[in-house]
């Protein structure tokens, strides 16, 4: 069967996806967090109900997040603090939903307005743009989903009821800025690759920051550990997907990309609040925004990118709160600055890694395009003997590693799915290793002729300014560069 027709069988089957509602307590300052969904099937008689062991299934994915001094749950006001867990609830759900991709979604714990359905299909949409493409199925931002508010799903609510849930959720939805209450503070997330690894250097010592981590691993803690800082001075989340969704996924149900950087948005404006910091310093940059596929709007990285960016900063402004400020440092520079930036920067060398296949081993693969983008990036900036240090071998030498080259430099139409940089950014970095290296015999360059129109140097001397960069991280940036 294609994924197609597993696609509308699933979503003949299962008849809606339920936002059920969370829960959350602090016990001895460790903040724990669980929602509820539900995947519904369509209502079929008993008989044929059994014979397909229909039944409705749950989620209950978690959070939790470990004691620091640094937090101040207390200080929250509950509207909000209710509103931050709700919206972390609604960026999760995408991970569920999937599975079965139900037509529709009823969203129980708070009602949306249309804005905000229209923004949060939006960012289902694009942010499953490679999913839908990887797996086959067509479908569009107008069908893929009905998000239906809770007062229009249950009309046999009481008035009351129905009223005091709206005027709850005007309440959450429109909490004004705390001013005041947001210090003049950073929190950096750390993902362990040299992106989040520049902003932590360069801000450290510059302002008062925390760095944040999601799920810990080797590579993370390690470059927090190389920045001076250790885990009390780290916001640590431990996120729990839930077993039954492993399970179905083990099982043949649909599966594929979801937005991370969109849910880890969402927890950094947590973290945030929690300890009382005015701003949320990302590390994505102006080559995020490329599209994997040509002439579509299908991209990897689209919550990394400034269309996301700017929707978010938007969207935290008028239903969360005005006053704290999400916004990507690293969004004026391209990859090849980064990497110049990072060249720089060898306390952390030996720690950073990137690959998404060795994560679990805190590994470099040296097969995967992650891995050769890497490399091919630093190339201008740290020599082939370093490299190979940093990789473990030689990925220059290693001629099955060709068909992914022609990937990222558009030899071929579609650039791998991963977080890799531009064509014209991979372009300018083969050119510059068939200018200076002279010991590319035997390589995967081997008949590899200079194309593109940019150097590095080119763009190396890039500033873009498509940013929300507020001016002084901005000059910081600056002043960074010109180091």
């Amino acid at each position: 069967m294609s994924n197609q027709a597993k696609y509308d069988e699933l979503r003949e089957t299962f008849e809606r996806f339920c936002y059920k509602g969370f829960h959350y307590s602090v016990e001895k300052g460790e903040f724990f967090a669980e929602f509820d969904f539900a995947l519904t099937p369509r209502h079929f008689d008993r008989s044929e109900a059994e014979r397909r062991n229909l039944k409705q299934i749950e989620f209950h994915p978690c959070f939790r997040i470990p004691a620091r001094q640094f937090y101040h749950w207390d200080a929250i006001p509950k509207p909000l603090l209710d509103n931050l867990i709700f919206h972390i609830g609604m960026i999760e759900l995408i991970s569920y939903w999937k599975i079965a991709c139900p037509q529709k979604v009823v969203v129980e714990p708070f009602a949306l307005d249309d804005d905000q359905i229209r923004w949060w299909k939006k960012l289902y949409f694009n942010g499953l743009g490679e999913f839908f493409y990887v797996n086959g199925i067509t479908t569009s931002l107008d069908d893929f989903m009905t998000i239906i508010p809770t007062p229009s799903f249950r009309p046999e609510r009481s008035e009351v009821e129905t009223r005091a849930q709206r005027e709850l959720s005007s309440q959450v939805k429109k909490s004004p800025a705390h001013n005041g209450f947001l210090q003049e503070q950073t929190i950096i997330p750390v993902g362990g690759g040299k992106d989040s690894v520049v902003t932590l250097e360069i801000l450290k010592s510059r302002l008062p920051i925390i760095p944040m981590i999601i799920n810990p691993r080797g590579a993370t803690t390690q470059c927090v550990a190389a920045a001076g800082l250790d885990e009390q001075h780290t916001a640590i989340v431990h996120r729990t997907l839930d077993p039954t969704m492993l399970r179905m996924n083990a099982e043949g149900y649909l599966n594929g990309h979801t937005p991370f950087s969109a849910m880890l948005a969402f927890y950094t404006i947590l973290i945030g609040f929690a300890t009382q910091s005015k701003y949320i310093a990302l590390s994505n940059e102006s080559s995020a925004n490329e599209p994997t596929v040509p002439d579509t709007e299908i991209n990897h990285q689209y919550s990394k990118s400034v269309q996301f960016e700017n929707d978010f900063r938007s969207y935290v402004a008028k239903y969360i709160d005005a006053d704290i400020q999400y916004f990507s440092f690293l969004r004026p520079l391209n990859e090849l600055q980064i990497a110049m930036l990072f060249s720089r920067a060898k306390a952390y060398h030996k720690v950073f890694k990137s690959c998404n296949a060795g994560s679990k081993t805190d590994s470099w693969c040296g097969r995967c395009p992650k891995c050769l983008f890497t490399w091919l990036a630093l190339s201008p900036f740290i020599s082939r003997d370093e490299l190979t240090g940093i990789f473990g071998k030689d990925l220059l030498s290693d001629v099955g590693l060709r068909p992914i080259l022609d990937q990222l430099d558009g030899s071929v139409e579609v650039k791998p799915f991963e977080c890799v940089g531009t064509v014209g950014e991979v372009r300018a970095c083969v050119n510059h290793i068939l200018q200076h290296d002279k010991a590319l015999n035997s390589t995967i360059l081997d008949g590899v002729t200079p194309t593109g129109d940019m150097t590095v140097g080119d763009y190396i001397s890039q500033f873009d300014q498509g940013n929300n960069l507020p001016p002084k991280f901005k000059n910081i940036l600056k002043e960074a560069l010109n180091d």
